[in-house]
């Protein structure tokens, strides 16, 4: 390393540890462009649901601004007056606001990695903005911590409790990624066929490369899945903390906080709640108080299969992501000297 990049990097660790002087000056300015933005699509009537939700686009463009308006007179007191308690609580409040929004993120992300195109980038605009929304209120919410010297705590393993529940998410995706296996590879499941499964991802709009890789017998979901059971692993074991020897460059590095607990943080603000209520309207279909839609498959109970084996994998994996994050975020928490 030179000595420019030296100085660079002692200049960047410097700014960066002073967060609490400048955070609530950026989120004033984040406030004012998110209610712009809901602006814009008001006067322009664009809607934040997507192509069929033009009935109510005019009222959560509203709601965008009025979020947005919250957020920056709130940020302003800050930076005016500092954090008081009535100002924290207010914080939290919008944060809690923009958080809902942002919910459907992480599917976005899915889809432009496989190369496709979002359903409506208008929403996909709200969701992004609204999670950058969310951190830099939280992160105001707690300027009362004052840059100090600090110490970081070694490489540890989560406690036992917080292991099984990540065995318990890895193993439910076993089921799911079983099923997407027999698909991609040609077989049948659930009355359909694997060739059938890959006539109507073209249908539906599927990317050449979700095509390619089925084709060649690799189910994008299932290398996702695997992925996912990747960083969730990595949240429970040392070799989350420092990189492993397997990462050649990197190894003995620490890693930094951000880098796990990022798409930690927003697969279990998606995929928690997607299936855990998922789950819940299954189980009325299950018990016949509600009717599910057979779709693409050859019968409802088809549809019912499928659905349970796709919602239970989410709905415990996510569980299990948010305890493993949980016990992350407090296993590397810088203690102060």
């Amino acid at each position: 390393m030179t000595a420019v990049e030296r100085t660079m990097k002692a200049r960047w660790n410097a700014w960066w540890r002073r967060w609490p002087c400048w955070v609530a000056r950026a989120t004033m300015l984040w406030a004012v462009l998110y209610a712009g933005f809901g602006l814009v699509c008001v006067l322009s009537r664009i809607s934040l649901l997507g192509p069929s939700g033009d009935s109510v686009a005019s009222g959560l463009g509203w709601a965008v601004v009025a979020v947005g308006a919250l957020a920056a007179s709130v940020s302003a007191a800050v930076v005016r007056y500092g954090l008081r308690p009535a100002l924290r609580v207010l914080l939290w409040t919008a944060c809690g606001l923009a958080a809902v929004p942002a919910f459907g993120l992480l599917m976005d992300a899915i889809t432009l990695t496989l190369g496709q195109g979002v359903d409506s980038v208008a929403s996909a605009a709200n969701r992004a903005l609204a999670a950058a929304g969310a951190v830099l209120l939280a992160a105001t919410a707690r300027t009362d911590r004052r840059p100090g010297e600090t110490a970081i705590p070694e490489p540890s393993a989560a406690p036992r409790l917080v292991q099984r529940a990540a065995w318990t998410g890895t193993l439910a995706f076993v089921p799911y990624a079983a099923m997407k296996l027999v698909w991609a590879y040609g077989g049948r499941f659930a009355g359909i066929t694997g060739e059938e499964m890959l006539a109507v991802s073209e249908r539906n709009g599927a990317s050449g490369v979700f095509l390619a890789l089925e084709s060649w017998g690799l189910d994008p979901t299932a290398l996702l899945a695997a992925l996912g059971v990747f960083l969730l692993w990595g949240l429970v074991r040392p070799w989350g903390q420092v990189f492993p020897r397997w990462t050649m460059l990197l190894r003995g590095r620490r890693v930094p906080r951000w880098l796990p607990l990022a798409p930690a943080l927003l697969g279990a603000a998606t995929l928690a709640p997607y299936g855990v209520v998922g789950a819940g309207y299954l189980t009325l279909a299950t018990a016949g108080v509600v009717t599910i839609r057979r779709g693409d498959f050859h019968s409802s109970g088809d549809a019912l299969l499928v659905g349970w084996i796709g919602m239970v994998a989410f709905a415990v994996y996510g569980v299990a992501l948010t305890v493993a994050a949980h016990s992350y975020w407090l296993r590397t928490r810088p203690a102060c000297r």
